[in-house]
C-alpha cells in the first residue's frame, strides 16, 4: 500500500508527542524518529494534528487528479456532505459550478451513497438477526475493530461505506474508463479506497484543503459562481451523515417499521475504545450504534483546519434545521442500486506482535533503572501509559530505551554532576548580569569560595569579568587564554570561555596551570644562570689564554735574544781560526 502520511526526518526527533496522542500506539520510534506502523495504524489523523514541528505530512493526490483532467479523461467527483459546512457558499449549486470549472465532468454528492447505506441498515434492523449492529461508515472505526477488536467483527454491519457505495453507483453509471474522485475531510478514505475488497471504485481521494488550493490557483471564487443544481437523486436526510447522530436520524427517517434495537452514537477515539472494551466484555446487547472516530463527526475530520471552520455545534444545528427529515426517493434509489452488491465482509486483521516474558520485561525495566515496582513512575512522557507497556514496546522494537525521560534526565544529571565533582578544572556558568548559576566545587581551591557561597555571588565580586562580558557582547569565544590572579597566591589559569546562545549564558572552564607556570619560570631562571655561568667561563678562558699568550711572547723573545747572541758568538769564533790558518 502506498504511503498516506509521510515524515520529515530532519524535524522529527526526541518529541514523542505523536506517540502520546496515538491511542492505538501505531507509531514506532526508530533512530530517535517516529515511523508509522501501517499494519497498526487506523489513520485517525491525530499525529498530523498534534505534531508541533509539522514533521508529518499527508500525501496528496491533487497533482494526479489535475493530470487526469489535463489528459482529457472523464473525471467524476463524489463530494462528502460535510462540504456544506467547510466550503464557503450561498447555495450548494455554487459548489457544483466551481468544481465543474476545475474540469470535473460531473459533481455528485456522496450522500447518494449514504442513502444506499441507510437502506441497508434499515433492512438489518427490520430483520433483527444481529445481536448488535455497529455502523461501518467510518473507515478508521472499521480498522480499529478489525485490527484491535477482531472479536467484534460479527457486530459490524456487513455493508460498504457511503464513499464506496457511491463509487460503485458512479462506476455503473459512467463505466470502467471514468475516473472517480472522492472529496472529503477524511484521510482514512485513502486506505479504504485501496482496500482489495472493493478496489477499483475510487481512483483518488482529495481533501478540502486540496480543493481550496486548486480553486485559488485557478482564481475561482465559489461565492461568485452561479447556482447550478445537482442532477442526482436528492439524498435529503442522508446529508446529515457528517454530524453526530446523523446516521441514526437518517435511519429513523427512512424506516417504515419500528424495530427493537436501542440506538445511540459514539464519537471520538477514546470513547470508541471504551465502547468496544465494553462490548468485548459482553456488557452491551440489542443496540444499533453509530460510531465515528472524529469527535464531532466527519465535519471535524483530521484535515479540517480549526481557523477555517465554523463551530461544529453551529454546523450541526444549521444542518439539522435545513435538512428535511425525509428519505431519499425510493424508486430512484432502487434503480441506481440495481445490479450492485454493496455487501462487505469484515475480518481479523490483528497484527501478531511478539510478547515478552515477565523475566524479559523485568530485564528491560532494569536497564533503565527500574529495578523495583516503586521505580515505575508510569508518567507517560514516553507516550506509553505505563513503564511495563513501554518495556513491551521496546521488546517489540516499537520503542527505544532512551525514550524514558526521567531515566535520561537522571542519567544526564548524574553525568553532569560527575563532571562537576570530579573535573580538576573549574566550570563556571554566568548569566548576562554576571550572576553565577553554576560553579564546580573545585573553585574553592582556586578562589577560596565554596560552591554554596559562589552560587549567591556575582562574578565581579571576586574576579575581573571583562573577558566574560566581551564574549556576551561579541558572541565570539575565547580559547586557551592565559590569565593570572596574583591576589590568589599567584594563581595562573588557562581559560576557555564560550557563549551558549540557547540559554543566553556564558560557560567557562578554568584550568589551573600555576604549577606549570612556576616550573616554566624556574626553568627560565635556570637557563639564565646557565648562560651567566657560561659567560663567566668564557671570560675566564679568554683571560687565561691572554696570560698564556703573554708568557709565551716573553719566553719567545728571550729565547730569540739568547740564540741570536749564541749564533753571533759562534760566528766570531770561526773567523779567528781561519785567519790564523792562512
Amino acid at each position: 500500500m502506498k504511503r498516506i502520511i509521510d515524515f520529515k526526518a530532519a524535524k522529527c526527533k526526541h518529541c514523542y508527542k505523536c506517540v502520546r496522542n496515538c491511542d492505538v500506539k501505531a507509531i514506532m520510534i526508530k533512530d530517535e524518529r517516529a515511523e508509522i506502523l501501517p499494519d497498526h495504524c487506523i489513520l485517525c489523523g491525530h499525529c498530523l494534528q498534534v505534531c508541533p514541528q509539522s514533521a508529518k505530512t499527508l500525501i496528496s493526490d491533487l497533482d494526479m487528479v489535475r493530470y487526469m483532467i489535463k489528459r482529457g479523461e472523464k473525471v467524476i467527483v463524489s463530494i462528502a456532505p460535510s462540504y456544506i459546512g467547510l466550503l464557503k457558499h450561498h447555495s450548494i449549486g455554487q459548489v457544483n459550478t466551481a468544481l465543474r470549472k476545475l474540469g470535473f465532468t460531473d459533481v455528485r454528492e456522496t450522500a447518494e451513497g449514504a442513502a444506499v447505506v441507510t437502506a441497508a441498515y434499515d433492512r438489518m434492523l427490520e430483520e433483527g438477526t444481529m445481536e448488535n449492529i455497529i455502523t461501518t461508515c467510518c473507515p478508521s472505526v472499521n480498522d480499529l475493530i478489525e485490527i484491535y477488536y477482531p472479536g467484534l467483527t460479527r457486530y459490524m454491519a456487513p455493508v460498504v461505506s457511503p464513499m464506496v457505495a457511491h463509487g460503485m453507483m458512479l462506476r455503473k453509471e459512467y463505466g470502467r474508463n471514468a475516473k472517480i474522485v472522492f472529496l472529503g475531510p477524511c484521510i482514512a478514505k485513502k486506505k479504504e479506497a485501496a482496500d482489495e475488497r472493493h478496489l477499483g471504485y475510487i481512483d483518488a481521494v482529495l481533501n478540502f484543503n486540496d480543493i481550496e488550493q486548486w480553486l485559488a490557483d485557478e482564481g475561482i471564487d465559489i461565492d461568485q459562481c452561479e447556482d447550478t443544481p445537482f442532477k442526482q437523486i436528492d439524498p435529503k436526510v442522508n446529508r446529515l451523515y457528517p454530524v453526530t447522530n446523523g446516521v441514526v436520524n437518517s435511519v429513523l427517517a427512512t424506516q417504515k417499521k419500528v424495530d427493537g434495537y436501542r440506538k445511540f452514537y459514539v464519537h471520538g477515539t477514546k470513547n470508541c475504545i471504551e465502547l468496544f472494551d465494553s462490548m468485548k466484555s459482553g456488557e452491551i446487547s440489542g443496540c444499533f450504534i453509530e460510531v465515528n472516530m472524529c469527535a464531532g463527526g466527519c465535519v471535524k475530520g483530521p484535515t479540517v483546519e480549526d481557523e477555517k471552520f465554523i463551530s461544529r455545534f453551529k454546523f450541526k444545528l444549521d444542518m439539522e434545521e435545513s435538512t428535511p427529515r425525509e428519505p431519499a426517493d425510493e424508486d430512484g434509489l432502487a434503480k441506481a442500486m440495481e445490479g450492485i452488491d454493496f455487501k462487505k465482509i469484515f475480518v481479523d486483521k490483528s497484527p501478531k506482535d511478539p510478547m515478552p516474558s515477565e523475566a524479559q520485561i523485568r530485564e528491560i525495566l532494569g536497564s533503565i533503572g527500574k529495578t523495583k515496582p516503586e521505580d515505575e513512575l508510569n508518567c507517560g512522557a514516553c507516550g506509553y501509559p505505563t513503564c511495563r507497556d513501554k518495556a513491551i514496546a521496546v521488546y517489540q522494537k516499537k520503542a527505544e530505551l532512551d525514550m524514558c525521560i526521567p531515566f535520561m534526565h537522571d542519567k544526564a544529571e548524574s553525568l553532569a554532576n560527575l563532571v562537576l565533582e570530579t573535573s580538576p578544572n573549574l566550570v563556571l556558568i554566568v548569566d548576562r548580569d554576571m550572576k553565577i548559576i553554576e560553579y564546580s566545587s573545585v573553585g574553592e581551591k582556586f578562589f577560596g569560595k565554596t560552591r554554596q557561597e559562589a552560587m549567591d555571588m556575582y562574578l565581579y565580586e571576586f574576579i575581573d569579568p571583562e573577558d566574560f562580558q566581551w564574549v556576551f557582547d561579541t558572541k565570539n569565544n575565547i580559547h586557551g587564554k592565559k590569565v593570572k590572579y596574583p591576589e590568589y597566591n599567584d594563581l595562573a589559569t588557562l581559560q576557555n570561555i564560550v557563549y551558549i546562545e540557547k540559554e543566553d549564558v556564558v560557560l567557562a572552564t578554568l584550568i589551573d596551570v600555576t604549577r606549570e607556570d612556576q616550573q616554566a619560570k624556574q626553568d627560565y631562571e635556570t637557563k639564565l644562570e646557565t648562560i651567566d655561568l657560561a659567560q663567566r667561563v668564557i671570560h675566564k678562558q679568554m683571560m687565561v689564554a691572554q696570560e698564556i699568550a703573554g708568557l709565551l711572547g716573553e719566553t719567545t723573545a728571550d729565547t730569540k735574544t739568547t740564540l741570536t747572541k749564541l749564533c753571533q758568538s759562534l760566528l766570531e769564533d770561526g773567523s779567528g781560526s781561519e785567519s790564523e790558518g792562512r
